[in-house]
């Protein structure tokens, strides 16, 4: 009897991960639309771009600053 029961929990495991991966992969079959962004979200998105834009040439000056004072 214990040894029925030790090889139930030693497949216990496996079986789950199994059921776990098809149950995934049954979500994976919808497709999404593609998502539409309004006109504000274009202006957001327009500012945050020239923001990082911004903040990498400042880095890059930075960097080349330190280089040049390390020298």
């Amino acid at each position: 009897m214990s040894a029925a029961l030790y090889g139930l929990a030693l497949l216990a495991c496996p079986v789950a991960m199994g059921l776990m991966m098809w149950f995934m992969m049954q979500g994976k079959k919808t497709v999404d639309a593609p998502k539409t962004l309004s006109a504000a979200d274009e202006t957001e998105l327009t500012a945050l771009r020239a923001e990082v834009d911004q903040l990498r040439e400042s880095g890059v000056k930075s960097a080349q600053q330190s280089d040049a004072s390390a020298r």
